[in-house]
């Protein structure tokens, strides 16, 4: 069956004209699909839809969006981050794999990651909060003691004492946000190669429109992060900042702003 698909003349440039033909006769498009825009429910053959094309130096993801929320279109993307996004997608999908911690534990530790906007110099700014659920101890030592703030201070996150500036770039580092999710905050790999995961998502996360609207403003996140106990669950972005404040004041806060990779 046919589909209602927009296919803009960059897109069929890329795929080519016989791919282009196969998507819009229905032979490879599929029918129902989660919106890359909004991330609602779309249907190809209710509905005008839009091809999306995600494309690196070497791999292209299409993907599909409500024609009322964007336009057919190519975006390019750093090809590392959207080989990450590929792979992040894939284990997802196949091994439903747990995030792991950036060293071994005392105790099995996983990273919580939370979104919010923050305000700082008067401005909202896209934010992800990092709070171990237990202690990190240093790769290859005996102990319990947490050096979870030490070992990124290592990697050139900084201490924050109040959380009103623009904390300083981590060289290397990045948030990757894929078809509108997020789905890993990526380190340098070892001996300078491709990034690797620091921190990936069980399954691919929601941020709020106005959350991935300022990101893609400003292409940059804050990344703040504390120890385990130090910030919780909270239910409102006022009381996350008051955490944060907290945890500042405590001593027990570093951050980092990271390029946003991907849309």
């Amino acid at each position: 069956m046919s589909r209602m698909l927009d296919v803009s003349e960059d897109v069929r440039a890329e795929i080519g004209d016989e791919e282009a033909d196969r998507l819009l006769a229905g032979e490879n498009a599929p029918g129902s699909y989660d919106c890359t825009s909004c991330r609602t429910p779309g249907d190809s053959e209710q509905e005008r839809t839009s091809t999306v094309l995600f494309v690196g130096e070497e791999t292209a993801v299409l993907a599909f969006a409500h024609a009322s929320c964007i336009p057919s279109q190519v975006v390019r993307v750093a090809e590392d981050q959207l080989q990450g996004a590929v792979r992040s997608i894939t284990s997802t999908e196949q091994q439903q794999p747990q995030p792991q911690p950036p060293a071994p534990a005392a105790d099995q530790a996983v990273l919580g990651v939370t979104s919010g906007l923050v305000l700082v110099e008067g401005e909202l700014h896209p934010a992800l909060v990092v709070e171990p659920t237990a202690p990190i101890a240093r790769p290859g030592s005996d102990g319990f003691a947490d050096e979870f703030l030490p070992l990124l201070i290592e990697q050139g996150f900084l201490p924050v004492s109040q959380v009103n500036q623009v904390p300083s770039p981590v060289a290397g580092w990045s948030v990757l946000l894929a078809m509108g999710q997020l789905h890993a905050i990526l380190q340098p790999g070892t001996g300078g190669g491709s990034p690797v995961a620091w921190w990936q998502a069980h399954q691919p996360l929601q941020v709020t429109d106005g959350w991935r609207a300022a990101a893609n403003k400003s292409h940059t996140v804050l990344v703040f992060a504390a120890p385990v106990g130090s910030i919780g669950q909270q239910p409102r972005e006022d009381l996350l900042r008051d955490a944060l404040e907290k945890a500042a004041a405590d001593g027990r806060l570093v951050a980092g702003s990271m390029p946003l990779a991907g849309t």
